[in-house]
């Protein structure tokens, strides 16, 4: 394998990841019987990734497929070493020690999902019969590539339970892309917005403030208390409370790919108070906004 001269496991130009908060992976995915079957635990889009370097002596908690569209890289796995190349795609059960890393000159640019669920692991296995290992090649990539974007796109906006069945139910298309690399083209028409989406659509555009539920329910031209219902009743959350996890969802972007002290991530998201901010942290991620910094995946 091919060795760097740096090692790096993130800080990557353009790139992107959501970690869904380990308490709602255990709440409203793992109890629902809807979700618990197969679902997304950690999702992102590495571009360019030079030194980009990952060992986990132990493997990890989920099974990962990574997608290179660009450029190269190596893993090594189960004494087995493979050469990574645009079009190439690789996956990893869980619990399996591996190592991988991008191309030293060629630096590989990867889109990778983490997933677990009920019937995960003999969905991978049915996988890897199909293509006699670990590695596959995908023929048309811009139907996986503009799927990942779409499931990325939602979980943008939070972790309601429309989002969280609407994206693992595009899982199972997304796996069966690589499964059967089908040649139709994926129809994607805009979807008409409803009151809740206009509401996420305007908490998404202030991230950066401080914000009343009387200006959320202003912006959509409804009472407060009916809005409050509609706006529990699809997502299964308060609005406020909704408000919480996209600024946690984005605390989560500057922890993992900036140096900003937590202080200042705060005072980012419009919230002055660092004391508040790292027990609402908490209160969504189950950890400190520090354990989570530490914590970081690839």
């Amino acid at each position: 394998m091919t060795k760097a001269t740096i090692r790096k496991k993130e800080g990557f130009e353009g790139q992107k990841a959501i970690i869904i908060p380990r308490p709602v992976l255990v709440q409203a995915c793992a109890q629902n019987d809807i979700l618990n079957t197969l679902y997304i635990t950690d999702m992102g889009y590495y571009p360019k990734a030079k030194y980009h370097y990952r060992e986990r002596p132990q493997g990890a908690d989920q099974h990962i497929l990574i997608y290179c569209d660009e450029g190269r890289g190596y893993v090594n796995m189960n004494n087995t070493e493979l050469l990574v190349q645009p079009g190439d795609f690789f996956v990893i059960p869980a619990k399996t020690p591996h190592v991988y890393m991008a191309d030293a000159t060629l630096p590989w640019t990867i889109y990778w999902v983490h997933f677990k669920g009920n019937t995960a692991t003999s969905l991978l296995q049915f996988l890897q019969k199909r293509l006699n290992g670990y590695k596959g090649f995908i023929q048309h990539p811009e139907k996986s590539v503009g799927l990942f974007n779409e499931m990325y796109r939602q979980m943008e906006k939070g972790y309601g339970t429309d989002q969280l069945i609407y994206c693992n139910m595009c899982l199972w298309h997304y796996l069966t892309l690589f499964i059967f690399n089908e040649k139709t083209a994926i129809q994607n028409k805009p979807a008409s917005k409803d009151i809740t989406d206009k509401a996420i659509d305007f908490l998404r555009a202030n991230i950066h403030k401080e914000v009343s539920l009387e200006e959320i329910a202003l912006s959509v031209n409804i009472s407060t208390s009916h809005f409050s219902y509609l706006f529990k009743n699809k997502t299964g959350f308060s609005p406020i409370e909704y408000f919480n996890h996209l600024k946690v969802q984005e605390a989560c972007q500057y922890l993992l790919f900036t140096h900003m002290r937590i202080r200042e991530i705060g005072f980012e998201l419009g919230i002055l108070d660092p004391y508040y901010f790292s027990r609402m942290f908490k209160k969504v991620m189950g950890m400190s906004p520090q354990e989570y910094r530490k914590k970081r995946i690839h």
